[in-house]
């Protein structure tokens, strides 16, 4: 589930929350409701699609209210159907919106309907809001409810609960998924980032893990997970400044990870506004520059690096041109093959990597000059240098290990294929239209990888007192591995392998016992049963797995199998799906052994010397 607004005030919130759900869209949905307590009931609308077919049904039914909640969703639980879109109700008199995944939401359900109550979804949602209800019912005050209810909840959430009996109040709870408040005069909000309430109010609390909150037109009261009434600091959002502030996280890492479904839909945004695969999206001359492009070289360190080895699948596969990828401190040493139809393509976030410049420098002096950045920083010295520009909008990256900075990368490279791909009459209109829904619909997958945090934090218990782990991926996920072991090391410092799964008998194997965990990047893709026999051969010789899967892709788990699965399997743009749970695990893996996250040792952010 992708986002929330809520509103109390003595003027008409609908409006509020409507223009809140429409500044969420850039995290994907696929579905959008509000609801509101007026006079003595609770009215709902609620439409899949988009944000705009919902607000032209509250207009014709005429909504009007000062107090309501809105959401909008990203199915998990439930296809997408109106049915399953938030709001969920409880007996017609309390309103429940819900990000994250309840794990035990199974048990729940039997346990409400043994006491009677109904369900008319298929989410994990409903179960929330019949739970909170059962405690009201049984004389608990709204915030009462509440408090008792998410006690007995497994996963992640942030919540939001408006009640016709209280049409004073709103309460909210946060764990495992951002949730803050907003400040207002006479009026006070809720959201799950504060771009939804920017318009109304700009001073804002950050709730905390394990917080609840009753927020009233007058004022806020916010409570720890120990139930202890606290005083949370009250900030001053600015949007330009907000990347350099930590908020409601312990690190810039953390923060940054979340930040990604917002960076993507950023970067997205002049992909979807341009209708397609637009070479204009990368220079008012690119399409003189790429028309007759014959391969693709691409040149990158590090992180920067494993995106372009991502985008070799992509660009080979789609756009049918030869791609090799080099890193940069390697390639301006040795004697290259020069092609004046090779595309030189350079990553960078920050634009100034010394290596990555010098490359692209040897690349021009040897007649190459068809050159592409794609960058984060504008005006920095790689993009000077280039003849083609693709700038990633995920704004300030702070924590040395690389997150949001290589999730939109790979959405660059992708749009980079697109168009190639284009120019070449490697895909239809048709084509272009799927692969620009599934760009769509990429920040919400995103936001739902994120809501594992929970599920991964466990396992990085186990990694906590490890020297060694080994990462595994085949075909585009074998670079998401090798993104993987990166991220461990280098925050963890934990020494981390990465192999194309295949490799494992050709040597790595000699490594496997039970000190050894092994991790698995296994989406149900084409090579998925390949990586199972992988699998096999690693637990005849007593390792143990850890494996990120999809939901379909029938992996039984057993003591010395551990699985944690995306909601659902998206196809082409997987591998930036399952780079999230790696980056969780290496962060929480770090922070169970006590590293400095943020500043590991013997690392910088921009590594201007050789």
């Amino acid at each position: 589930m992708c986002g929330i607004v809520g509103a109390i005030a003595n003027r008409d919130v609908v409006p509020l929350l409507v223009d809140g759900l429409k500044r969420l869209e850039y995290r994907g949905y696929d579905s959008a409701g509000i609801a509101v307590v007026t006079a003595d009931e609770v009215r709902r609308v609620r439409r899949t699609g988009r944000v705009a077919e919902m607000e032209a049904a509250a207009v014709a039914e005429g909504f009007d209210a000062t107090l309501g909640i809105g959401h909008t969703r990203w199915a998990t639980h439930g296809g997408v159907t109106e049915g399953n879109a938030h709001p969920h109700i409880s007996h017609g008199e309390l309103a429940l919106v819900h990000n994250g995944i309840i794990e035990n939401h199974e048990q729940q359900r039997e346990r409400l309907r043994a006491l009677g109550y109904e369900f008319t979804s298929q989410t994990d949602t409903e179960v929330v809001a019949h739970l909170i209800h059962h405690y009201r019912a049984n004389g608990e005050s709204l915030l009462g409810a509440l408090k008792k209810a998410v006690k007995e909840l497994e996963g992640a959430y942030a919540l939001a609960v408006i009640d016709k009996r209280d049409p004073s109040t709103m309460v909210a709870a946060r764990m495992g998924c951002p949730l803050l408040v907003g400040l207002g005069d006479g009026e006070n909000f809720v959201a799950s980032d504060v771009s939804a309430i920017v318009s109304a109010t700009r001073k804002v609390i950050f709730l905390e893990e394990g917080d609840t909150a009753e927020v009233t037109r007058d004022g806020v009261r916010v409570f720890d997970a120990g139930d202890t009434e606290v005083q949370r600091d009250v900030h001053m959002s600015d949007v330009s400044l907000a990347s350099l502030e930590l908020g409601p996280y312990r690190h810039f890492m953390q923060k940054e990870i979340h930040e990604q479904p917002r960076a993507i839909g950023d970067t997205l945004e002049g992909i979807v506004d341009a209708g397609g695969f637009d070479p204009a999206l990368f220079g008012a001359n690119a399409a003189e520059v790429l028309r007759d492009v014959e391969s693709v070289q691409i040149l990158a360190c590090g992180t920067s690096y494993y995106a372009g080895l991502t985008a070799r699948y992509w660009l080979e596969d789609i756009a049918g041109i030869p791609c090799a990828v080099d890193i940069a401190s390697e390639y301006r040493y040795r004697k290259v093959v020069a092609n004046p139809k090779q595309l030189i393509v350079t990553i960078s976030q920050s634009g100034e990597t010394l290596d990555t410049m010098e490359a692209l420098k040897y690349a021009k002096a040897q007649g190459q000059d068809k050159t592409l950045s794609i960058c984060n920083v504008p005006e920095s010295a790689i993009p000077r240098a280039s003849r083609l520009v693709f700038y990633t909008r995920a704004g300030a990256e702070i924590g040395v290990a690389s997150t949001k900075a290589f999730t939109t990368q790979l959405v660059a490279l992708f749009a980079l294929t697109g168009v190639l791909a284009k120019l070449r009459g490697r895909i239809d209109d048709a084509q272009e239209a799927a692969y620009l829904d599934e760009l769509r619909h990429l920040p919400g997958s995103v936001q739902h990888a994120l809501n594992l945090e929970p599920q991964v934090a466990v396992w990085a218990e186990k990694f906590a007192p490890k020297q060694h782990a080994l990462f595994l991926g085949r075909g585009r996920h074998y670079p998401i591995a090798l993104e993987g072991a990166l991220k461990l090391k280098e925050i963890s410092y934990i020494h981390a392998e990465a192999y194309p799964a295949g490799e494992l008998k050709h040597g790595p194997l000699a490594l496997v016992d039970e000190a050894m965990p092994v991790v698995v990047i296994a989406p149900n893709d084409s090579l998925l049963e390949k990586v199972k026999s992988n699998i096999q051969e690693v637990r005849a010789r007593g390792g143990e797995m850890f494996v990120f899967a999809d939901a379909d892709s029938h992996f039984g788990e057993s003591e010395a199998v551990h699985v944690i699965r995306t909601p659902r399997h998206i196809g082409t743009l997987s591998p930036v799906v399952h780079t999230i749970p790696v980056q969780l695990l290496a962060y929480h893996t770090a922070l169970a052994r006590g590293t400095d996250v943020d500043k590991p040792r013997n690392l910088a952010k921009s590594v201007t010397v050789e």
